[in-house]
């Protein structure tokens, strides 16, 4: 009795972790498949799942020829990466010093650290613009930058691994004569590649994805990422009306976010697991 109703809480739990699973992906699902529909057959009334002819190729081909997508697809990596590195770089040290060496002031310091995951972007988006108005930095890739070249979220979730971290290596490296700043480049950093993996998919797809900044500082369609491109080719003359190519170029900007994921998951779970997040 107490195996079957073992069997029943498990089975009616993964189902409905599939239902959820599959009303997550169904957008995904039906953005792809609209991709390779003729522009026909995308405002027909009848339903129809598949395609009953073939128009992706043409969707995918004018997706290329009327959107510079390898332009944004590369200011998309260029900005992403370049905030993923200055992130870690500024929130290892400070990460370990939360975790690791005592000083007074810290329990305030972690305080505002939490305090600092509540305040969303749009809450400084003002007087950061008015500042980079003030000194010319609009329209340039230090604008997209420089913003979220700190992460309280980093902090926190590096914070959390370091302190898992044997303290006794930290000791025996100071006994050596490494310094704090040599510990946590070449003992504590190399060890924490989950924590750092698992962030780097919330900072990378969170960036990659952001419309609301770069919409907000960036006019130039040279410097357009991924998002502000895709809706500045969706205002084009030309192509907006073509629905199929639009969801093939939204199809072809997203498949690096998942091919990242895919190929970085078990890091993924594993930073989540030994940070523990929820």
């Amino acid at each position: 009795m107490v195996q079957n109703r073992s069997f029943l809480a498990s089975a009616v739990a993964h189902s409905i972790l599939l239902a959820g699973a599959a009303f997550m992906l169904m957008p995904f699902v039906w953005m792809v498949i609209t991709s390779l529909k003729t522009p026909d057959e995308v405002f027909l009334a009848d339903f129809h799942l598949f395609p009953s002819k073939w128009g992706g190729t043409d969707n995918y081909i004018s997706a290329f020829t009327e959107a510079p997508l390898l332009r944004l697809m590369l200011n998309g990596a260029f900005v992403s990466l370049s905030i993923l590195v200055i992130q870690v770089v500024i929130a290892a040290p400070c990460a370990y010093a939360l975790a690791k060496i005592p000083f007074r002031g810290s329990g305030i310091l972690m305080s505002l650290v939490l305090l600092g995951l509540m305040i969303p972007i749009q809450v400084p988006a003002l007087p950061i613009y008015i500042a980079f108005a003030y000194v010319g930095l609009l329209d340039t890739y230090t604008a997209l930058i420089i913003p979220f070249s700190t992460s309280v979220f980093c902090i926190f979730l590096l914070r959390q691994f370091f302190k898992t971290f044997p303290h006794e290596i930290i000791e025996a490296a100071r006994l050596d004569g490494y310094s704090e700043l040599e510990i946590v480049w070449l003992i504590v950093v190399p060890s924490s590649w989950p924590a750092i993996a698992a962030f780097s998919i919330f900072s990378v797809v969170g960036h990659w994805n952001d419309l609301y900044w770069p919409l907000i500082v960036i006019t130039d369609p040279n410097l357009a990422t991924p998002p502000l491109g895709l809706m500045m080719f969706r205002q084009s003359s030309q192509a907006g009306g073509n629905i199929g190519a639009l969801m093939a170029a939204g199809t072809i900007v997203i498949a690096p976010l998942v091919l990242a994921f895919l190929f970085a998951q078990a890091q993924f779970i594993r930073g989540l697991t030994v940070t523990g997040l929820k």
